[in-house]
């Protein structure tokens, strides 16, 4: 069901052309305002200074295509809009042929797909075709049509907070700046609006904060405003993104490897997942690279499905809704949602009692034992309840008895019912 209503929301979001700002920005954050009513859409002036970086101009494209020769349109943009170089300037004129190469950019390795590129800091303009379709092409005068505007303009994103009980925060970032690519965009704003929906259904202990904004500059943009009442706040974060094909799960790590975030997501992966690939922090290339960046210090890693620039699709119009499937979604889903659930209850445990306790009185151990009796779940409570000494959280214990911590969610709520242990929250 969740997977379903997960691909959905991307076949709507599909076609719209996102960049680093636009109309299409503009358009996919009030569908995801639809979605979840409190998220708040922030804007800022182009030409503004963001820590080492300059917001770029507003761009928008109109129309695009080239005609042949022969009179075929090609490269037509309302037709895919991964056919305009992201951020072309305008320009209408004739070429021949050898000219308009230079203008021309396709993937040799996958010859059928349309390649995304994109040029945000630098004026150019530029087409985007197969491989194939360009070996095609004849000698002769093509027609060049780019209708476009670079102006002084705004760019948009946005974050929805929702409070919990402490200030405490655990943050989840995506980005909105992709055209119509499903798993290396459009899986990440996705994933987000849901597990926002899930976390309003929680009483919730730790504050959520969602935030959508455009790679790299949008990133920088969020920090430069709230950096300090993150650094104060965040004790865990992930940046969502390539959550959505049916392949096995990534993990990447922060820049040392040693956050909660880290210790969470590598519990769930180990215990729950098992087989997942691991890579390094020197092995980023989404927006870890900001949070994590020296001075900002905000702790987050990435879970994913198959890493960004790990799958054959990567950046090209073959990344589309075939990849991304409701399987795909709804397992990523599953995944967040335990290692949130893990979050909220990773508490440190004290047992209550001298000596360990006597679970029988209380229903939870074999009362009657014989050479066939399951002592399974005994010895996993016990086990918990001897390592319960106030000095280790819930991963901890999970950790040394080689279980994931989603499972011992439920043996701590049993024992704070049978009152056999008590919560310190550090």
């Amino acid at each position: 069901m969740i997977g379903n209503q997960m691909h959905n929301l991307c076949k709507e979001l599909f076609p719209i052309n996102r960049s680093l700002s636009g109309h299409g920005v503009r358009e996919t954050l009030k569908i995801l305002k639809r979605e979840n009513p409190e998220l708040q859409i922030h804007s800022i002036d182009s030409e503004t200074n963001v820590f080492d970086w300059t917001v770029p101009k507003e761009w928008n494209c109109f129309e695009a295509y080239i005609i042949t020769p022969d009179g075929e349109k090609i490269c037509d943009y309302s037709k895919n809009n991964l056919h305009i170089v992201q951020y072309s300037t305008s320009f209408v004129g004739e070429l021949e042929l050898d000219e308009l190469q230079k203008y021309l950019y396709s993937y040799e390795k996958l010859a059928d797909a349309i390649p995304y590129v994109t040029s945000y800091y630098n004026e150019i303009w530029g087409f985007c075709i197969s491989e194939n379709d360009r070996k095609k092409l004849k000698d002769g005068k093509y027609k060049v049509v780019i209708k476009s505007e670079l102006k002084d303009g705004v760019l948009n994103y946005a974050d929805i907070v929702i409070k919990g009980k402490t200030k405490k925060e655990i943050i989840c970032s995506t980005y909105i700046c992709h055209p119509s690519m499903a798993n290396n965009e459009l899986s990440g704003p996705v994933l987000a609006t849901y597990l926002a929906k899930y976390i309003k259904t929680l009483d919730n202990h730790y504050t959520y904060r969602f935030i959508f904004a455009p790679e790299t500059i949008g990133s920088l943009i969020y920090l430069s405003k709230n950096l300090k009442y993150l650094q104060e706040n965040v004790i865990a974060g992930f940046i969502l993104t390539c959550v959505g094909d049916d392949k096995d799960y990534s993990y990447l790590s922060s820049r040392y490897g040693d956050t909660l975030s880290d210790k969470v997501a590598l519990n769930i992966l180990n215990y729950d997942i098992k087989d997942f690939k691991k890579y390094s922090f020197l092995e980023r290339g989404s927006d870890e690279r900001q949070y994590q960046a020296p001075g900002i210090d905000i702790p987050v890693c990435s879970v994913m499905r198959t890493k960004y620039a790990k799958f054959l699709e990567y950046h090209t119009s073959l990344d589309d809704l075939d990849l991304v499937t409701p399987s795909g979604l709804k397992g990523s889903f599953k995944l967040y949602k335990k290692m949130i659930d893990t979050l909220e209850n990773n508490f440190y445990y004290k047992v209550t009692v001298l000596g360990e306790p006597q679970l029988g009185k209380r229903g939870l151990y074999p009362t009657i034992t014989t050479n066939n009796t399951d002592y399974t779940l005994a010895f996993l409570y016990r086990n918990f309840l001897a390592y319960a000494d106030g000095s280790n959280d819930l991963i901890d214990i999970a950790n040394i008895l080689g279980v994931s911590a989603y499972e011992l969610i439920d043996i701590v709520k049993l024992f704070s019912k049978h009152k056999l242990i008590e919560i310190i929250k550090k």
